[in-house]
């Protein structure tokens, strides 16, 4: 409610770069859409709570930490793209609570829902980037909030995954391995020394997505859907390894590269 209530009622001293109005008309637009969404898949109520929680928390870090690591006036164009993959993550995330809390008998139903919600989101990332880059308003608190978004999403995928039986438990480390870093950084100032720019990283990144866009069709089945999700996850774990090996053997002097 706390994050709530700075939207609607936001801090101008610190809400230089204009956060509020956009976090605001994207809080209206996600009711909207997951009101329309909701009727349209004759899915509960709890679809549009279920989108709302995960809004709230972004749109807090967003509050948070926009004034301090973005060195813009205004919101930009290039989080505007970010926030409205942020709007159809959420949305994904209240059609899928809603599916498991009527014992997932819905989600094949929802399947192609979630496809096209996925696609469209998969579609605008690396608009934002580019830009940002284009314009000339790179940011750190971009490149966070552009992650943020990533591993939303990705979690979701994982989570689906599983509901639909197209791979197991472990499916879900992919969601899990970003929200498992931070909590280490919070024990390890090793880990909370920024990493540099990094290809492979955003490579990877992007293959989880569209590596897991296809277990939402009904066309990939076990064994083809654990084959598919434990090749992105190796690829995850490849990729977090190297970080962490830079992290722990980077002179604690090294600070320069991209916000993490």
């Amino acid at each position: 409610m706390d994050a709530l209530r700075r939207i609607l009622s936001p801090d101008r001293s610190r809400d230089t770069c204009g956060a509020g109005l956009p976090l605001l008309w994207g809080g209206i637009a996600l009711i909207v859409l997951a009101i329309v969404l909701a009727a349209t898949c004759g899915s509960g109520p709890a679809v549009l709570l279920a989108a709302l929680a995960p809004y709230l928390v972004l749109a807090g870090i967003v509050h948070q930490k926009i004034a301090v690591h973005h060195n813009h006036l205004g919101f930009g164009p290039a989080n505007a793209v970010t926030l409205a993959r942020a709007i159809l993550n959420c949305v994904f995330a209240g059609l899928l609570v809603d599916a498991a809390l009527q014992g997932g008998s819905d989600l094949q139903h929802l399947g192609w829902f979630l496809f096209a919600i996925t696609a469209l989101s998969l579609s605008l990332d690396g608009i934002d980037g580019r830009l940002a880059r284009r314009l000339k308003l790179e940011s750190r608190f971009g490149a966070r909030f552009d992650i943020e978004v990533d591993a939303l999403l990705l979690t979701l995928l994982a989570g689906t995954a599983l509901l639909l039986g197209k791979a197991g438990a472990w499916v879900l480390a992919i969601g899990g391995f970003y929200y498992a870093f931070l909590v280490a950084r919070q024990f390890s100032p090793v880990l909370r020394r920024r990493l540099p720019a990094s290809m492979r990283r955003k490579v990877v990144c992007a293959l989880q997505g569209t590596a897991l866009l296809p277990l939402l069709t009904p066309f990939v089945v076990p064994p083809l859907s654990d084959w598919i999700a434990a090749l992105a996850l190796l690829a995850l774990i490849w990729s977090f390894t190297t970080d962490l090996v830079w992290l722990v053997r980077e002179r604690p002097a090294a600070r320069q590269g991209a916000y993490a």
